[in-house]
């Protein structure tokens, strides 16, 4: 097979369809590089952590041997803590200190760079496009998983109006509802805290997000609430409060990762017990997404009712085809490249908008 002659996104579509078949997206970053490829691109954090004229933090990546953000910033808390317990040398304690807070400052400088500072930078018509390519799976009990940590599709599903597009993140309820209290009223948590509505989810962050933060008890993602959203999640970071994404690393690393998080976990079982057919797009299963590749394998092993049937990997060029046709026997479920550029996600003119 030739990319020429692969099947277009609407054939796929229809051909579910006809079946009768539940279809499920599975989104990566060529999401966000069909938004703007001049601000998006494969591995941007990794490359911020490499290109860093800070040679102290340079130092830093290269004697914990990671590029994962998150365990870094709690490894210098760590570090701080343990610090003044053994040492009353207070210089010490405050270089780490400063230390860490120039990694979160630049990693949100770094953020910054890559992303539409404000959900209205995103012009409406590209935002109602690009609902519409989600809403035909959301409006059809089909799930939404991603792998990217960036704010597009957050900020899409929140300007856009929807009952389906389910995060599992509310509002908890403080004060149990008293007889004795004629003139009772309910009173809710200000954050946003994930599990209230997981069984209902729709929307599947498998490798984390920027808005999400662990407290150490509870999952909560940060409320926009008309501010500089970036601007928000800075304020958390400075309270030792860190968004939960899973930026580097091998297969085996990520899915560590994954596995020591309640939220990551939960999305990826949810991926691992998926029916019907998965569609992807912008993703393209390289060699650190083995554990993906693992999630689906595991979903077709379902019982027959309840099994995952077949994938459709969305491809760009003749080069993408002939990865996907290299990697085809480690699928145990049926493999069908289709062609990307049959699909305009962020379309200026969508149909049916004047």
């Amino acid at each position: 097979m030739n990319f020429s002659g692969l099947p277009t996104y609407e054939k796929i579509i229809n051909d579910l369809e006809r079946k009768k078949r539940k279809r499920h997206l599975l989104l990566g970053n060529g999401f966000s590089m069909s938004y703007d490829p001049s601000i998006f691109s494969y591995n941007a954090l990794s490359s911020f952590i490499e290109n860093t004229s800070d040679d102290l933090l340079k130092e830093l990546f290269s004697v914990i041997n990671t590029k994962n953000f998150e365990a870094i910033m709690q490894e210098l808390n760590n570090f701080v803590l343990i610090a003044k317990v053994f040492s009353s040398d207070s210089l010490l304690t405050d270089k780490i200190e400063q230390t860490q807070k120039r990694l979160q400052h630049n990693l949100i400088d770094a953020v910054k760079t890559l992303h539409p500072d404000h959900v209205f930078r995103i012009p409406q018509e590209k935002s109602i496009s690009c609902f519409s390519f989600l809403d035909r799976y959301l409006s059809n009990e089909g799930f939404v998983f991603s792998t990217n940590y960036d704010l597009l599709l957050y900020w899409v599903l929140m300007r856009n109006n929807t009952q389906n597009a389910i995060d599992g993140f509310g509002r908890e309820l403080l004060n149990e509802p008293d007889e004795y209290t004629p003139d009772w009223e309910p009173e809710y948590s200000t954050d946003l805290i994930w599990g209230k509505h997981r069984e209902e989810q729709s929307i599947f962050y498998l490798h984390g997000a920027l808005p999400l933060f662990d407290t150490g008890i509870d999952i909560i993602k940060e409320v926009y609430d008309g501010e500089y959203l970036l601007d928000n999640i800075k304020h958390r970071m400075n309270k030792n409060e860190y968004p939960v994404f899973v930026t580097a690393g091998n297969s085996k690393e990520k899915l560590q990762h994954i596995m020591h998080n309640q939220y990551l976990t939960y999305c990826y079982e949810k991926l691992c017990a998926i029916s019907g057919s998965l569609i992807s797009f912008g993703f393209g299963f390289g060699e650190n997404d083995d554990h993906i590749i693992d999630a689906i394998n595991r979903a077709h092993k379902k019982p027959h009712d309840k099994r995952l049937w077949s994938v459709y990997i969305g491809v760009y060029n003749e080069n993408d085809l002939n990865h996907v046709e290299r990697i085809k026997a480690k699928f145990k479920c049926k493999v069908t490249p289709w062609n990307a550029r049959t699909v305009e996600i962020w379309k200026s003119n969508p149909k049916g908008e004047q």
